[in-house]
């Protein structure tokens, strides 16, 4: 899924990943290269910081939504508030076969047009 999201973001805003931190080097972010900012954080965690109990790692993605999406996410349970980030203005998706990668690209393309305004 991570080489999906970089080929996507590349080829539809010309951003290449950045890997910011030696501790998690599997980690990057992506970014707007007009302003700078941030519009998607793809990291491992353990499974338990956003479901208690589950045991092992997985991968994310923290994008930026707006209030409507975000509860709507939630009440679905497609998404959980955003681990490592402004829990109401972020959410955080497993990057697993449950999420369908068009929901996943209208998402970015989302996070995108908030942080580009």
């Amino acid at each position: 899924m991570r080489e999906k999201i970089i080929s996507y973001t590349r080829e539809k805003y010309a951003t290449d990943p950045e890997y910011l931190w030696q501790k998690t080097p599997d980690a990057f972010i992506l970014r707007n290269s007009k302003n700078k900012k941030w519009y998607a954080l793809v990291m491992n965690v353990k499974k338990s910081v956003l479901i208690p109990d589950s045991e092992g790692f997985t991968d994310i993605i923290n994008l930026k939504c707006e209030s409507v999406t975000r509860e709507c996410l939630l009440a679905e349970g497609r998404c959980f508030p955003a681990y490592h980030m402004n829990k109401q203005k972020w959410i955080s998706i497993i990057l697993d076969d449950n999420i369908d990668f068009q929901i996943l690209c209208n998402l970015i393309d989302e996070s995108y047009n908030i942080i580009d305004r």
